[in-house]
């Protein structure tokens, strides 16, 4: 799945887009809207954005297993070279510290990222505070021209701000 992103200058346009994109058999689950105000999103039943769109929390994710899995596997490496009080360790320890150091990686990052706002949503944060809605809408690789000729077809109005590839936490 691959995310496209749209500017809605207002929320009519938003709703008009949403009903064109369920006719166009995109499922609701694969819309969100982030507004400066959810509150006109609620009154007009539209999806709102996620936590995981919201934050910083699946970069984070993915930088803590990194560093967390290299940690761990540089702790059982040592551990082997310098094994405690004599044990005899082998390749299971390596694995073992690895991916505890990974989960632990993963976990603590998330802690910080569901905390911090998206970075990759930093260029859309003026149009948002002046009142338009960021509409992220996950479609497969196949039907990323026939949304975008879509929205720009039924609404010249909307911006096509576009495509961020492979969203999935592990690509």
């Amino acid at each position: 799945m691959n995310r496209l992103y749209f500017l809605a200058p207002d929320v009519i346009c938003a709703k008009e887009i949403v009903n064109d994109l369920l006719l166009a058999r995109i499922e609701e689950r694969h819309i969100q809207i982030l507004a400066k105000d959810n509150s006109e999103l609620r009154e007009e039943n539209l999806p709102e954005a996620n936590l995981l769109l919201e934050s910083d929390f699946v970069p984070a994710v993915q930088k803590g297993i990194a560093a967390g899995g290299t940690t761990g596997l540089l702790a059982g490496l040592a551990a082997i070279a310098f094994p405690p009080a004599g044990i005899v360790l082998g390749g299971g320890a390596v694995l073992i510290s690895t991916l505890a150091g990974a989960g632990f990686g993963a976990w603590a990052s998330s802690m910080i990222g569901v905390s911090v706002p998206n970075t990759q949503l930093k260029a859309f944060e003026d149009s948002i505070e002046k009142g338009a809605f960021l509409m992220a809408v996950d479609v497969k690789k196949s039907r990323i021209d026939e949304i975008e000729d879509l929205v720009r077809k039924h609404h010249p109005e909307a911006n096509i701000e576009g495509v961020e590839p492979n969203k999935s936490v592990f690509p």
